[in-house]
């Protein structure tokens, strides 16, 4: 199958890199001189460090060519979430494209749209959904065993599957689209909050029900939404979160752990050098939830952080004095 990704960062590289031994693979990206070097030296030192891309894999810097040439085939946007809306439009000025999978993870600053939102504004009725789960971008390109869920109506998730499903990349299906882009949304919010949690060194305990009362939070908004609550028990949920919030290769873990350290959230981004989709999705959850009625005091607690109006440890202590209540997902 003809394949083309969308966007040369860590996750974008990394699927090209898995999929271009099986497959005619074309990576894509804006920054031209970026993708010259990748090209050249068969690497991605800034995102994948250390891995060697496979021979097969081809690069292009002009978006037409790379949509033309998966024309039959599959379509991976790999850009963050700021940048879906503005690539949907000129996909859609080029036209004639093919099933298209996104797999960024976060809600559109300002309009808190969903990323199949943004879609369908943009590209209303095509065959399209998103590719989500626990996985790091590092440990995919290494050919390490990671599994993955799409959504979307199930002939969509046919296509999907069959292209991308291999020995080291199992790939589920579902089609609860609205579960999935929750999960993989809140996910990096609630990874914030126990970075921050684990730089205060307030313990295992603490950490675990942090999880715990995220992963709550995040089935609470969900289900608001009109997710299913079971999604939020699978891989794009649980196994998503869990990973996020505890393994050392997580973008948000690292914020929030600079932030817990009392590092500004100015120094802390640019000392990560990379996107933290939490740091931008954090407000648009809890404006989502608000206008839903939907209590989201992890949430609420992170964008304190966030925006200046409190220390890692004064939210972290407005949580712990919160009033009791009865245990559950609602």
């Amino acid at each position: 199958m003809h394949i083309s990704v969308l966007g040369a960062g860590a996750w974008g590289t990394a699927l090209a890199a898995a999929l271009a031994p099986r497959h005619t693979v074309q990576l894509w990206a804006r920054d031209e001189a970026a993708l010259a070097a990748i090209a050249r030296s068969r690497r991605n030192e800034r995102y994948l460090p250390g891995v060697r891309l496979p021979a097969q894999l081809h690069c292009t810097g002009e978006l037409a060519s790379a949509v033309a040439q998966a024309r039959h085939g599959l379509l991976l946007i790999a850009t963050p979430t700021a940048a879906l809306r503005d690539l949907t439009r000129q996909l859609r000025e080029i036209g004639s494209l093919p099933p298209i999978v996104w797999l960024c993870k976060g809600l559109e600053r300002g309009s808190a749209a969903m990323a199949h939102e943004i879609v369908r504004d943009e590209l209303a009725g095509h065959p399209a959904g998103p590719l989500s789960g626990p996985s790091f971008a590092l440990e995919v390109a290494r050919g390490l065993p990671t599994a993955l869920a799409v959504a979307g109506h199930p002939s969509f998730c046919r296509i999907v599957t069959e292209a991308l499903h291999m020995p080291s990349l199992r790939i589920y299906s579902t089609d609860d689209v609205v579960g999935v882009e929750v999960g993989g949304a809140v996910k990096n919010v609630m990874a914030i909050a126990t970075g921050i949690c684990d730089a205060l060194a307030l313990g295992h305990n603490a950490r675990a029900a942090l999880i715990t009362r995220g992963l709550a939070e995040t089935s609470r908004f969900g289900t608001a939404l009109g997710a299913q609550a079971a999604t939020f028990m699978g891989l794009t949920g649980v196994g998503d979160l869990i990973l996020t919030c505890t393994g050392e290769l997580s973008r948000n873990r690292q914020v929030g752990l600079m932030l817990g350290r009392g590092m500004p959230l100015k120094e802390a981004l640019d000392r990560l050098g990379h996107v933290a989709e939490g740091v931008w999705s954090a407000a648009a959850v809890r404006s989502r939830a608000a206008s839903l009625g939907v209590p989201m005091p992890i949430t609420e607690a992170v964008c304190a952080v966030l925006e200046d109006r409190a220390s890692p440890r004064q939210a972290l202590d407005g949580l712990l004095a919160r009033q009791p209540k009865r245990e559950g997902l609602a």
